[in-house]
């Protein structure tokens, strides 16, 4: 197959990797995502016609962010709490918080090249695909690779971008020229950890690749828009990888499950039920019940003070009193959980509290004032109390029993 003119020149000007396989010639465009020259080169590159298909580094969640400005509006608070994705639920705000900051600063939409790909293929009545792996999957197999260290510093670090309100670096921004949104997102820490960084770059160019061979169908000639940071790599996956694209995909979409047996649970229960026991069975009635007593105050009082620093109602404070010093023996009681529950159900956060949440996020007040973002508020500072309670309470009992 050969190109025209104009798009041979369009090329050369951008970064590009032609790659020949099965009968398929897969043109992968590099793009930096914070540039109108990309946007400009991805529309061209579609007009031209030299093109009957259209893949581009984007999952089903990320489109439906970038094409529908009021999905976040539409959202079920309450299932994703339900369902504990809080914490991805915060991941991906804090993602769109750093966009947003982008978006501001540079005067152009993150991501808005996929953007134009996905719109201009439809448009011209192209099939479009969708090759990237779901934000949601990379985010849990990146945190099942790093030690509790590291997911705390990388907690930290989302938590930082949810209510940062600085400019992007300058270095951030050349970085994004020639790098990837969720490497950048990540920060240092994602160039620092070479686990992390291969769950985010390395496994996703593996990723792409296989998604390319599975798609192409009756395609010949396809256009492939990604970040300029998954070149080389996408391109020699599309070149050497012998093994069946449908392995490749199920190997990098699996996520190890969490062993069946909670021995971290069974333990604590243990020993504060065994505490109890103890209190009871040395000291009497009235040992046995101080032991109880303490724990609930403790555990009760430090969950439902992180919940009402947070703003909870007061049926929210109280959840949090009940539900934390039960937290430990079973973990569908988690009192942040719970507490957020009740909150969201009690202050039923509106479609005007979702539209603004990406702004509101941005000032210390916004999170406070905003529903959304105060049941979230509500749920790590629970969450966090009813963690303090946990060890100052079981200390406090270890004291006694070993005193």
């Amino acid at each position: 197959m050969s190109e025209s003119a104009p798009l041979q020149s369009l090329l050369e000007s951008q970064p590009h990797a032609i790659v020949e396989r099965d009968g398929v010639r897969y043109t992968l465009l590099g793009t930096a995502h914070v540039s109108k020259a990309s946007v400009d080169a991805v529309r061209a590159a579609i007009a031209s016609g030299e093109f009957d298909a259209v893949s581009i580094e984007l999952d089903a969640q990320r489109l439906h962010a970038l094409t529908d400005p009021d999905a976040l509006a539409r959202l079920d608070l309450v299932k994703v709490l339900r369902e504990g994705k809080t914490a991805l639920f915060a991941a991906n705000l804090g993602l769109a918080a750093y966009q947003r900051r982008l978006a501001e600063q540079l005067g152009i939409e993150p991501g808005a090249e996929l953007k134009a790909a996905a719109t201009d293929a439809k448009e011209r009545g192209l099939p479009l695909h969708l090759i990237d792996r779901d934000v949601g999957l990379t985010f849990k197999r990146a945190m099942q690779r790093l030690g509790w260290w590291g997911r705390a510093k990388m907690s930290a670090g989302l938590m930082v971008s949810l209510f940062g309100d600085e400019e992007v670096g300058a270095q951030q921004i050349e970085d994004l020229k020639e790098g990837d949104m969720l490497e950048a997102s990540f920060g240092e820490f994602a160039r620092e950890n070479p686990a992390l960084y291969e769950t985010i770059i390395g496994e996703r160019d593996r990723y792409m690749g296989a998604r390319l061979r599975e798609t192409s169908g009756t395609a010949r000639n396809v256009l492939t828009v990604i970040g300029a940071g998954h070149l080389q790599g996408l391109a020699r996956h599309l070149r050497e990888d012998a093994t069946d694209p449908g392995a490749v995909r199920a190997e990098l979409e699996s996520v190890a499950e969490k062993s069946s047996i909670p021995w971290f649970t069974i333990l604590l229960t243990a020993f504060v039920l065994g505490g109890f026991a103890w209190g009871f069975w040395r000291g009497g009635f009235d040992v046995g019940a101080d032991l109880v007593l303490q724990w609930v105050l403790v555990t009760g009082t430090l969950g439902a003070l992180g919940c009402a620093i947070a703003g909870g109602h007061p049926l929210s404070i109280l959840a949090a009193f009940v539900a934390s010093p039960l937290t430990p023996l079973h973990p569908a009681l988690a009192s942040g959980t719970v507490s957020a529950l009740v909150e969201a159900w009690i202050r039923k956060p509106t479609y005007a509290d979702f539209m603004a949440l990406r702004d509101d996020v941005q000032t210390l007040r916004g999170w406070w004032r905003n529903r959304v973002a105060r049941v979230l508020l509500n749920f790590f500072l629970t969450s966090l109390g009813t963690a303090i309670g946990v060890w100052t309470g079981g200390l406090s009992m270890l004291g006694k029993i070993i005193g």
